[in-house]
C-alpha cells in the first residue's frame, strides 16, 4: 500500500474513478488513525507515544492500493475536495430495480379475489 500526501491522494483516487469508469468498482474506508505502526503490548505502556487526531483514508480497485492520513486541522479543506471529486465520479451509477414492483403484482390478484369474493358473498345473502 502506498501512502500518499493528501493532494497526490486525489489525483490517484481521480486515475482510479477514470479507470473503473465502465466496468469495476472502487472501495473507500475512512479510520480514526493514532499514528501507531505497532500493537499495544498487553503489559505495560508505550514510553513516548502520544496518540493524534488523525484520519486514514484508504482507496482500492482490487489491484491498486492507496491511502493517506490526513490531520486535524486539514481535515475541512480535503473534505471539500474529496466531496467534489465524489460527486464528479458518480456518474456512472446503476440505478437499482425495485422490488415493491414485485410485490405490488403479487398483491393486486390477491387483493382482486378477496374482492371476488366478498362480491360473491354478498350476492348469496341478497338472495
Amino acid at each position: 500500500m502506498v501512502v500518499l500526501e493528501s493532494e497526490q491522494f486525489l489525483m490517484e483516487l481521480t486515475r482510479l474513478f477514470q479507470k473503473c469508469r465502465m466496468s469495476g468498482s472502487v472501495y473507500i474506508t475512512l479510520e480514526k488513525y493514532d499514528g501507531r505502526t505497532k500493537p499495544i503490548p498487553k503489559k505495560g505502556t508505550v514510553e513516548g507515544f502520544e496518540p493524534a487526531d488523525k484520519c486514514l483514508l484508504r482507496a482500492t480497485d482490487g489491484k491498486k492500493k492507496i491511502s493517506t492520513v490526513v490531520s486535524s486541522k486539514e481535515v475541512s479543506k480535503f473534505q471539500m475536495a474529496h466531496s467534489n471529486l465524489l460527486r464528479a465520479n458518480m456518474d456512472g451509477l446503476k440505478k437499482r430495480d425495485k422490488k415493491n414492483k414485485t410485490k405490488k403484482t403479487k398483491a393486486a390478484p390477491a387483493a382482486a379475489a378477496t374482492t371476488a369474493t366478498a362480491a360473491a358473498t354478498a350476492a348469496t345473502a341478497a338472495q
